[in-house]
């Protein structure tokens, strides 16, 4: 009998949830992310940010529809698990 883990591809992010304000100008271990299409479709791109990131020896997923964090993990993520510090800009997160 075939275990679903085996053949299942869905990324399951788990941690305790955070806001990114919380995090912001200290440096985080990105270990995970999902890229998914918004309901709300308040940014550009129609997608949300689900970013799954360790702090303090604590595992926490915080949630974004930031088009500029999007970008930076549909480019980078492929790189994970590194570290980061999320830095907000004016009016957006971005990563450094």
């Amino acid at each position: 009998m075939k275990k679903f883990k085996d053949f299942a591809k869905e990324n399951i992010l788990d941690g305790e949830k955070c806001r990114m304000d919380d995090i912001i100008n200290q440096e985080v271990k990105i270990v995970g992310c999902a890229i998914k299409n918004s309901r709300y479709s308040k940014n550009n791109s129609g997608k949300y940010l689900t970013i799954q990131f360790e702090h303090n020896n604590k595992k926490q997923i915080a949630f974004t529809g930031s088009d500029v964090l999007i970008e930076q993990m549909e480019k980078y993520s492929e790189e994970m698990p590194f570290l980061a510090t999320i830095r907000k800009i004016n009016r957006y997160y971005s990563l450094t």
